[in-house]
């Protein structure tokens, strides 16, 4: 039982990159579609909020604010993040301030804030 808390543990501290590479491996290898994946992440990072929740702001938009010196990272990254096609994640990095996901959780808004202020990006939560 204890290493099922472990395991759940580690699910919910994933990062979006982690969360991202753990959907393909998923897909590539069990044949799981990532979404169903997203889902249930997601559910497990919700239900350790739990009493905060209701006091704090539940939706956040993550907007970017400059591409910084890595525009090129920042730009595949944005792609990676959204599921857009190259180009426009190219036409949302250059045409920032832009939204990058909207009405997300307070974790993941987060976990893509830091995931793009480590590829050099500039980033907002509002």
């Amino acid at each position: 039982m204890a290493d099922l808390k472990d395991f759940a543990e580690q699910l919910v501290n994933l990062t979006v990159k982690e969360v991202n590479e753990l959907a393909t491996i998923l897909k590539d290898e069990y044949g799981i579609e990532p979404a169903a994946a997203a889902v249930a992440v997601a559910a497990g990072g919700a239900a350790a909020g739990g009493g905060d929740a209701a006091e704090e702001k539940s939706e956040f938009d993550v907007v970017l604010k400059a591409a910084g010196a890595s525009k090129l990272a920042v730009v595949k990254l944005v792609k990676e993040l959204t599921g857009l096609g190259l180009k426009e994640a190219k036409e949302l990095v250059d045409g920032a301030p832009s939204n990058i996901k909207e009405g997300v959780s307070k974790d993941e808004a987060e976990g893509l804030k830091s995931s793009l202020e480590e590829a050099g990006a500039e980033v907002e939560l509002k």
